[in-house]
């Protein structure tokens, strides 16, 4: 059976992108974060958060732990709308992060931030990606890459299910 391409149907993209924009902004921990879903296309997507005092750590700067998920979540949205995931999404698949590493560059006291994410190979199961946080100035605040595995719906169900 012939994998269907979903990039043939730029209609169908364009869709999934509307329909990521409209969910992204009701997304409750997104919310809660601050995240915003700024860009988003096959294989890219761009993010931002803007400081605030309740997301920093004790010395006023923004948390680690914001700049991490901001990067994850990007890079999870530059995956969502790549063949490779279109077609296990249709067939009530999903995807995990199984890696993530950071390297902080400088701190953010002030301002807001915006992630770049890039698919740089996306494979059946695996797809691995980057992303590059830049400050207001265009700096660049932190960096980061991640691998992902596409799962089929027959692994994401619960054991005895």
């Amino acid at each position: 059976m012939t994998e269907p391409n979903y990039f043939a149907a730029a209609d169908y993209v364009e869709k999934a992108r509307q329909e990521l924009m409209t969910y992204f902004k009701d997304f409750p921990f997104f919310k809660l974060m601050g995240i915003e879903l700024v860009d988003i296309e096959p294989g890219r997507a761009v993010l931002a958060a803007t400081w605030r005092e309740d997301l920093c750590q004790p010395a006023g700067i923004m948390h680690g732990g914001v700049l991490a998920s901001l990067v994850d979540t990007a890079i999870a949205q530059a995956i969502l709308l790549t063949p490779q995931h279109l077609a296990i999404r249709a067939q009530g698949g999903g995807m995990v992060t199984i890696d993530l590493r950071l390297k902080y560059l400088r701190p953010v006291s002030a301002g807001r931030v915006l992630c770049e994410a890039r698919t740089v190979r996306a494979g059946r199961q695996i797809v691995h990606a980057t992303a590059t946080v830049t400050d207001a100035a265009g700096k660049e605040v932190a960096l980061g890459d991640s691998t992902y595995m596409l799962i089929a719906r027959e692994q994401l169900q619960k054991k005895g299910e």
